[in-house]
């Protein structure tokens, strides 16, 4: 025992000096993450996000939507953007649809799934930003459902080898494919694996009895949702996936040391505050922020905010060049509709006519509305159609909002504190839709009270004879009219008569 004493001794200054080195280590990489996520947000706010309400609400050049995934985005670009905007009018993307190609100088309008690093390639002082925001859980049980949902798609293939095959024959052919555009391009492809792999599973132990018929814990059909939440891919793309994506530190991202800051902050929590700070600001700086949960209220802001200033823009152009416009304008939309597959599906036509509409100057923010609603309803239809055939592949798992209760309130929690930045994202969001929504009807309400006022003064302005002979003429036309209407009175009498 003697002999081993000074050994144990010495073993213990060894753990005790390696345990030193090890918190000096991680001292110095804390450090080194701290220096890089301050460098970073130092170097991220430009002087239009210093001083968000300068020209904030006037619509720019290039309208720039930062479509978050799984936020109703798709819907605002079928139903209003596509609605205002000519296909020859949208910014091309480059041959994967990931990253803005700025070869065409003049387009009006980029729709797209890149973060706000993007902004480096656009002219900044001519663009406006708008986006939509959604409650971290629910976008992150959205991300999840879809990406399950469009992996089934490829169950119709033998295996796996075959469905790749498949999607490599669609990019030759220039079809745009859901691999091809962020998240999707890894989200997907990951869980289709991960789908093939459980039905090969099966089929290999024969007949499987599914007990359980909670969608998100059916781990015999597809990998469970808590699960999901705790692999690498999900870290580094969907957990406080719009924070990152505003700003402009996703792994799409244009910016060289978006990695690490990103990782850094993903390693070390204290460290997103700056992160979330600069998101919050860009916000601030937006044209337009809505909000998925307040479906209506949004779609009416936006109208008023974004739309109203378009229609404005259009009134305007066409009275510069009215008839060259409108043959010009005639010609692209039906030319440029008929290539887009999807719009010949779902109505070219209404789709067209909608346009040329709005390019006339004849559309107002009603009947933007009025076109907004019919298209959802179409839409919605198409996509939930889509949808189930798609689940029945991997039948008895299927997403529905009574489903979504089945989600363990552990998980539920999982999720809040995977997405802290979000979360804290989203609340002040909400601030900002508030304070705008109150804005836009206060100024409708006092526009609505100075129509009455003009109104009022024009009678005012009137002198009394003016005004008298006005009151004559106005009884003198209801007279003729109540006369009018008893000599057809007397003449429907006298025909009954005679017969």
């Amino acid at each position: 025992m003697q002999m081993n004493h000074p050994i144990s001794k010495l073993a213990l200054v060894w753990l005790t000096l390696l345990g030193s080195v090890l918190d000096s280590s991680a001292e110095l990489e804390f450090g080194h993450c701290e220096r890089v996520v301050k460098r970073w947000a130092e170097s991220s706010t430009s002087p239009r996000e210093e001083h968000p309400d300068k020209d904030k609400r006037s619509l720019q050049d290039l309208l720039f939507f930062l479509h978050v995934p799984r936020t109703g985005g798709r819907t605002y670009f079928h139903c209003f953007l596509r609605k205002l905007y000519d296909n020859a009018e949208e910014c091309p993307r480059s041959y994967d649809k990931l990253h803005f190609d700025p070869r065409k100088q003049k387009c009006k309008l980029l729709a797209t799934h890149d973060d706000y690093s993007l902004m480096s390639k656009l002219p900044r002082e001519r663009t406006s930003v708008m986006t939509i925001v959604r409650d971290p859980v629910a976008r992150v049980l959205s991300t999840y459902e879809f990406s399950v949902e469009v992996a089934a798609r490829f169950l119709v293939h033998p295996n796996l080898t075959s469905a790749a095959r498949m999607s490599g024959r669609i990019r030759k052919n220039n079809v745009i494919s859901t691999l091809d555009i962020w998240p999707w391009k890894y989200l997907v492809p990951w869980m289709r694996e991960d789908l093939f792999a459980r039905r090969d599973a099966r089929k290999l132990k024969g007949v499987v009895i599914i007990e359980d018929d909670n969608p998100y814990d059916m781990e015999e059909m597809l990998m469970p949702l808590h699960k999901y939440l705790d692999t690498p891919t999900a870290h580094d793309i969907i957990h406080n996936g719009a924070t990152f994506q505003i700003a402009g530190l996703t792994n799409n991202s244009h910016l060289s040391e978006a990695h690490e800051v990103r990782h850094c902050v993903q390693k070390y929590k204290n460290l997103g505050e700056p992160v979330l700070q600069v998101a919050k600001r860009r916000l601030d700086s937006m044209l337009y922020v809505g909000l998925t949960e307040e479906h209506r209220e949004s779609a009416s802001l936006f109208a008023n905010v974004v739309g109203s200033q378009v229609l404005s823009q259009l009134v305007t152009s066409n009275a510069t060049a009215k008839t060259k416009t409108t043959k010009q304008e005639a010609s692209v939309t039906f030319s440029e509709s008929g290539s887009d597959k999807s719009e010949i599906q779902n109505g070219t036509s209404e789709v067209a006519s909608n346009k040329i509409e709005a390019k006339s100057g004849n559309m107002t923010v009603k009947t933007l509305m009025e076109v907004y609603e019919g298209c959802i309803t179409h839409l919605r239809k198409t996509q939930g159609t889509r949808r189930v055939n798609s689940l029945k592949r991997i039948s008895p798992a299927n997403f529905t909002r009574g489903a979504r209760t089945r989600v363990p309130n552990e998980v539920i929690q999982q999720i809040k504190s995977l997405n802290n930045l979000d979360v804290e994202l989203y609340k002040y969001a909400k601030e900002i839709f508030v304070k705008e929504h109150e804005l836009v009807s206060n100024k409708l309400v006092s526009s609505s009270k100075r129509s009455i006022v003009d109104l009022q003064n024009v009678f005012g302005e009137m002198e009394g004879e003016k005004l008298w002979k006005l009151v004559s003429v106005a009884l003198m036309l209801l007279l003729l009219f109540l006369l009018f209407l008893f000599v057809n009175a007397r003449r429907r009498i006298t025909s009954k008569v005679k017969i």
